[in-house]
């Protein structure tokens, strides 16, 4: 019988932590504040900004919202960037992705401060990633290894497989899985014989970006499975990467759609954020 990996609870841990670390600070004269900007309306992209003030206000850290016009220059973006950038009490800049066709989305990521980048999308915190050196860690990755440790899996040692390359997930947590110390192998949707090397996974995390692609004939049984994915279907409802329902039953424990990964993205940006605060 497998495990249900549960996000929500984890990621309320997480923030009810921060949320006491945020008062200590705040007896110390030290205030956090978070600058969203949107571009557009983008109703996913609504959501994920809306949760993000949501998570500020629970932790006890201000959040400024900027909230732009699909028809917004580039040049008019990295203007307020640049403001924000010089302002001393915004300690984090997060810009909603994807932003529209017009605007080159890494001109944005690179104008944004590293010292304020709490997407740890900068290729100054990617770097520090590789090179084993402090910086912001990008929050989906970040999330699952705390979904691993808080969950009492063990890492060190286990065959893990990546399925996914983004900037933002897969690459980033292919190093983390290796400064954990597990044998760590890439995939993606173009690799050969990608069922095979799935099925020699101890811990598999998927972030192909296809719905339900992996199923049951994927998965050693016994394994633990993230799915990172989140889709939805042809009935209006969220799935993930992971066939849940084929899937489930081979594993030793696996993350639900939602309720899974998702929280945790969230919970480890705040970590973020109150990292920036005593920066």
């Amino acid at each position: 019988m497998y495990s249900l990996i549960d996000g929500k609870r984890i990621s309320q841990e997480i923030k009810d932590e921060l949320k006491d670390k945020v008062s200590q600070l705040k007896q110390q004269g030290i205030e956090g504040c978070l600058a969203v900007i949107q571009v557009g309306a983008d109703p996913a992209s609504s959501v994920y900004v809306r949760n993000k003030k949501r998570a500020c206000e629970y932790i006890g850290i201000a959040s400024l919202s900027y909230e732009l016009d699909q028809n917004t220059t580039e040049e008019e973006l990295l203007e307020l960037i640049y403001k924000l950038n010089a302002d001393d009490k915004v300690n984090g800049i997060l810009v909603q992705l994807p932003v529209p066709e017009h605007i080159d989305e890494n001109k944005i990521i690179q104008a944004i401060s590293p010292a304020k980048d709490v997407d740890g999308f900068h290729p100054q915190n990617v770097g520090a990633l590789v090179s084993g050196l402090p910086g912001y860690i990008s929050c989906t990755p970040a999330g699952i290894i705390q979904l691993f440790k808080r969950s009492g899996i063990e890492i060190a040692g286990r065959r893990c497989v990546v399925v996914g390359r983004s900037n933002i997930v897969g690459k980033p947590m292919a190093l983390l899985m290796l400064r954990e110390n597990a044998t760590v192998t890439i995939a993606h949707s173009k690799t050969e014989n990608l069922k095979e090397i799935c099925k020699n996974a101890d811990l598999l995390i998927v972030a192909v970006g296809r719905p339900k692609m992996i199923d049951a004939s994927y998965i050693k049984e016994g394994a633990v499975v993230i799915d990172v994915g989140i889709h939805r279907n042809e009935d209006n409802k969220l799935c993930g990467d992971v066939d849940f329902d084929s899937a489930a039953e081979h594993t030793a424990a696996i993350t639900p759609v939602p309720g899974g990964v998702g929280p945790m993205t969230i919970a480890m940006l705040m970590h973020n954020c109150v990292e920036a605060m005593t920066k």
